[in-house]
């Protein structure tokens, strides 16, 4: 594999620490007075149907740049990835996503992924490997989900004309 240059491990743990920073007020900022249940904004913008569950998922790109930056490996890339479309996923569906978002966490998972990743002192792969296999992924999800529409829609086309 190859390794890249990295900041210094002061500018490291400056991300580390402004990514910590990030997680906290998305996901446990703030405490229902009397418990010990916490959430955060993410929590509370995703209480606005549908939008509020993409303008979450477009903030948690920022835990993306700075693991693309400092060199993250395909496999931790498809756990975060895969904690982010979890939490848009069933957050999208009314009132249960909304108790989905305020329990789940998906940015502390993946801050918390992240730090325990750069704490191994193995190398790291390049980012352009990551990255490339990441588009691949993606196209490949792409064309699945493409498929499963038209099945599915053809599956609905065939009740609805059955009524017929």
């Amino acid at each position: 594999m190859d390794t890249i240059p990295r900041s210094s491990p002061e500018s490291g743990n400056e991300d580390l620490a402004r990514l910590d920073m990030l997680a906290t007020l998305l996901d446990n900022r703030f405490r229902i007075p009397g418990t010990n249940i916490r959430f955060g904004l993410d929590g509370l913008i995703g209480l606005v149907p549908y939008l509020g569950d993409i303008a979450g998922f477009a903030i948690s790109g920022v835990l993306f740049s700075v693991m693309l930056k400092r060199g993250a490996g395909p496999l931790i890339l498809i756990r975060m990835m895969g904690n982010f479309m979890l939490d848009a996923i069933v957050g999208i569906i009314p009132f249960f996503g909304d108790l989905f978002d305020f329990g789940f966490k998906a940015n502390r998972r993946n801050v918390d992924l992240l730090k325990q990743y750069y704490a191994e002192d193995t190398p790291k792969p390049s980012v352009r490997g990551s990255v490339l296999f990441l588009i691949f992924l993606f196209f490949v999800f792409l064309v699945g989900l493409v498929w499963l529409t038209g099945w599915l829609l053809s599956k609905a086309w065939a009740v609805v004309s059955g009524w017929f």
